[in-house]
């Protein structure tokens, strides 16, 4: 297959964590089209985090594009583009639940909207939790619930839970981990 070629890429919006960019791309055909491109600076991590007896724990916090709150797992940006994500993964969970995890682990990795946006979002498993205390943002609200797998499964299949990193997460940890458990 021949590549599409970028022609022009113009800045429309510089943001904090987000830059939102005009494309002109032509087609292998020719053609020239116009398609939006959002880049995610720094890329981001999340966690799932599992406690001795199986359950999950989750944040409930709210998000604006949504107008509502959601139920997902701790994620965040990198703190810079060379941090490792894994300690970002870290410094998430106990920032958003705080809990602490000595036991964290690769699950999976996904691109989330490949679409318009390159974000990318490295998710781990966090085994062996450690409660501690909360340290959260100036802006941010959070509270934690604990899981049952059945309960959350649940909820991804009846829409209530909709966040791509949590699903994902989820059902990667049921493949890889639980599935092999059985």
């Amino acid at each position: 297959m021949e590549h599409v070629t970028l022609e022009e890429r113009k800045l429309v919006h510089k943001g904090s964590i987000l830059d939102v960019y005009a494309d002109t791309v032509r087609l292998p055909n020719g053609n020239i089209e116009h398609w939006d491109f959002v880049s995610h600076r720094k890329g981001a991590a999340a966690v799932l985090p599992v406690l001795e007896d199986g359950r999950v724990v989750l944040v409930h916090q709210y998000r604006h594009a949504l107008e509502r709150m959601t139920w997902e797992i701790p994620a965040g940006c990198r703190d810079s583009l060379t941090e490792d994500t894994a300690i970002c993964a870290a410094r998430e969970l106990e920032e958003e639940t705080g809990y602490r995890s000595e036991e964290i682990t690769p699950l999976i990795k996904l691109r989330t909207t490949v679409a318009f946006c390159d974000e990318f979002i490295d998710v781990y498993l966090a085994k062996n939790l450690i409660p501690g205390e909360q340290r959260l943002d100036d802006a941010e609200e959070i509270s934690v619930k604990a899981w049952e797998m059945k309960d959350l499964l649940e909820e991804i299949y009846a829409g209530r839970i909709q966040d791509s990193k949590t699903v994902s997460a989820i059902f990667a940890y049921q493949t890889k981990v639980l599935s092999q458990q059985a």
